[in-house]
């Protein structure tokens, strides 16, 4: 191949890599980085004479820069991550006894330490065991480690929320958007505080009560949950769901639910997946 061949070629491959890294930052907003990637695409495609081997240098310099770069923010964004099997108790935010008369310093010490540790050992338990079945590729028992790490993790996640929901010098209303919010939803804050009040009397078992927003109907709603879990982990978001029910296949796979999984990998709709990864990434708390 000749040199210009090889050139042309080496700068094609960076036209590639550039407008990848264009969209993947642009949507992230990283604005520093994106323009460096705008300024590599103008200069390559406005060249209009021969490349030459200072021109190739030049380019090199610049994708080692936006390579590093880009380096950099990944590292940061992985220093914020959970490892698997590396969950930690959150601290609380007060003293144990901070909330008293209303919660006793008993009672938050040992539901904080035994109760929430519990669910942060059992977590990280379960997604060790998964990843050994991952390596090992023996999942007789992934359906028992599946059902830990729901149990725990929503029970990790939950307890993280509630902490924090609480503070010394609390009660009272909300204030702007919120108590607009739960006055369009509700009729009025008295409202709003009668229904909780109401549903978390009623939970059976040992459950929650919880005001979640829904992006899909634009409003609050008070949710009652029996077992925190119910094969799930809370404060995640869902990203790409498969109906495994069997009035989604057995019209045309009878019995055989493997068969309609394998097939239904051919239709799933990954620029949706990615959209919604997109913006659920952009929800970030503090890890633990």
């Amino acid at each position: 191949m000749e040199q210009q061949e090889r050139f042309q070629q080496y700068v094609n491959d960076v036209i590639e890599w550039g407008k990848q890294m264009e969209q993947r930052y642009a949507e992230r907003g990283e604005e520093e980085i994106h323009a460096d990637i705008e300024a590599l695409l103008s200069r390559l495609k406005q060249h209009e004479e021969v490349w030459t081997e200072e021109d190739i240098y030049d380019i090199q310099t610049m994708v080692d820069d936006l390579y590093e770069k880009a380096e950099r923010r990944e590292d940061r964004d992985r220093q914020g991550r959970v490892p698997i099997g590396g969950h930690k108790l959150p601290p609380l935010p007060y003293r144990y006894d901070a909330l008293e008369p209303h919660i006793s310093e008993e009672i938050m010490r040992l539901h904080h330490t035994k109760h929430h540790q519990s669910y942060v050992d059992g977590l990280n338990k379960a997604e060790k065991m998964m990843q050994k079945a991952r390596e090992t590729n023996d999942y007789e028992l992934l359906k028992h480690w599946e059902r830990e790490a729901a149990f725990h993790g929503s029970g990790h996640y939950l307890h993280t929320i509630f902490w924090n929901n609480m503070t010394p010098k609390g009660g009272g209303e909300p204030r702007g958007g919120l108590l607009e919010r739960i006055k369009a939803d509700f009729g009025s804050f008295e409202r709003f505080k009668r229904h909780f009040t109401e549903a978390a009397k009623s939970v059976e078992g040992v459950g929650w009560v919880i005001l979640v927003w829904s992006p899909r109907s634009h409003r609050l709603e008070i949710l009652q949950t029996e077992k925190h879990q119910l094969m799930t982990q809370w404060d995640t978001v869902p990203l790409l769901v498969l109906d495994v029910w069997e009035h989604a296949y057995y019209l045309q796979y009878k019995n055989d639910r493997t068969a309609y999984i394998n097939s239904w990998w051919n239709v799933v709709h990954w620029r949706n997946v990615e959209q919604r990864f997109e913006q659920a990434n952009k929800l970030r708390w503090r890890p633990f």
